[in-house]
C-alpha cells in the first residue's frame, strides 16, 4: 500500500473515530503530506508502507533540516508540531497495520520555551461583555458568546457546536471536547440569561438541529467570525492583541485559580488530558504575585 493511501486512512480515522476538529485534521494532514512529498524526492519515488518501515533517523533529520530552509522555513514550534504529527501517524500505522519503526524515536525535536497563557484581565472581560451593541441581535449574540466562553471555560469550537437543542441552557452543560472526550461544566445564570436574551431577538429559528450561534445571513457562526468580533472589540477598548476567544478560556481558568480554585478541578472543567497543561495557569499567577511584590515592597 502506498504511503498516501495510509495517510488518507489515518485522516479518516481521526475524523470519524476520534472526532478531531476540522482545524486539527487540516494541520495533521498538511504536516504529514509535506513529509511524504519530501520522501518522494528523497527516495526517488512515491514512498510505500515498506519505505516508511525502513526509514532511518537520518532520513527524518534530513526532512526537519529541509523544513528549516528557504522563504517558507518553519519555526522551532512548527518543527515540533510537524514531528508530533509524524509520530502520531506512525503510532496509527503500528496499531492498525503492524508497521513499526522504533529507530525514528531517536530523533528529537527542538527544545521549546514553554509559552504561558495570556488571559484577559477581569476588567477587560467585563468591558468586552458590556461593550457589544445591545440594540441589535448580532450585538446580543456577541455578548452571549463572550459571556458563555468566559463563564464555562469553553473552546470557541465547543461554544459554536451548540445547537438549538441545548436551549434553554441548564445549570450544567455536557460538552464534547478534543478527541471526543466528554466533560460536564457548570453554566452561570448570567450566561444562561445572555443566551436567552440573544435567542429572543435572533431573527432565525433556533431549531434543535440548527446551530445556536448564527451569522448575519442565518448560517452557522464560524471561529473566524468570532475572532473578528473580538478583534473589533479589543481595538475599540484598547485591549492587547492577545485578547482572543481562547484568551477568554484562559481568563476563566486564571481567575478561578486566583480566587482559590483547585487546580485538579480546573483541569476537569477545561478538559485537559494532563495536569501539566493546567499548571501553566499557576505559573501565570506566580508571575503576577512576583510583579506585585516588586512594585509594592519598600526594599524591592
Amino acid at each position: 500500500m502506498s504511503a498516501a493511501a495510509l495517510l488518507a486512512q489515518w485522516i479518516a480515522y481521526l475524523r470519524e473515530e476520534r472526532r478531531f476538529a476540522a482545524n486539527s485534521l487540516e494541520a495533521y494532514q498538511r504536516d504529514v503530506a509535506a513529509f511524504l512529498y519530501f520522501l518522494a524526492g528523497h527516495l526517488g519515488g512515491e514512498p510505500s508502507a515498506h519505505d516508511l518501515a525502513q526509514l532511518e533517523p537520518r532520513d527524518l533529520r534530513a526532512y526537519l533540516a529541509y523544513r528549516r530552509q528557504g522563504a517558507d522555513a518553519l519555526s522551532d514550534r512548527s518543527i515540533s508540531r510537524a514531528l508530533a504529527a509524524i509520530r502520531s501517524f506512525y503510532r496509527y500505522l503500528e496499531r492498525r497495520h503492524g508497521l513499526t519503526n522504533a529507530r525514528l524515536q531517536l530523533v528529537r525535536g527542538p527544545k521549546l520555551k514553554r509559552l504561558l497563557p495570556r488571559p484577559v484581565s477581569e476588567d477587560g472581560v467585563q468591558a468586552l461583555m458590556h461593550t457589544t451593541d445591545s440594540d441589535s441581535w448580532i450585538g446580543m449574540r456577541d455578548a452571549a458568546l463572550i459571556t458563555l466562553i468566559y463563564a464555562a471555560g469553553l473552546r470557541i469550537s465547543e461554544a459554536l457546536a451548540l445547537t438549538g437543542a441545548d436551549r434553554p441552557l441548564q445549570a450544567a452543560l455536557r460538552i464534547t471536547g478534543k478527541g471526543g472526550k466528554e466533560r460536564v461544566v457548570p453554566v452561570l445564570e448570567a450566561a444562561r440569561e445572555a443566551i436567552e436574551s440573544y435567542a429572543a431577538t435572533c431573527p432565525f429559528a433556533l431549531t434543535a438541529d440548527a446551530p445556536l450561534f448564527r451569522a448575519a445571513r442565518g448560517g452557522a457562526m464560524t471561529p473566524r467570525m468570532a475572532q473578528a468580533v473580538l478583534q473589533h472589540l479589543r481595538e475599540r477598548l484598547g485591549l492587547p492583541s492577545s485578547t482572543t476567544p481562547h484568551a477568554l478560556r484562559h481568563a476563566f481558568a486564571t481567575h478561578l485559580l486566583a480566587n482559590g480554585g483547585d487546580l485538579r478541578a480546573i483541569q476537569e472543567l477545561l478538559g485537559h488530558e494532563s495536569l501539566s497543561t493546567t499548571q501553566g495557569y499557576a505559573s501565570v499567577e506566580v508571575k503576577k504575585i512576583f510583579a506585585l511584590y516588586q512594585r509594592a515592597h519598600p526594599r524591592a
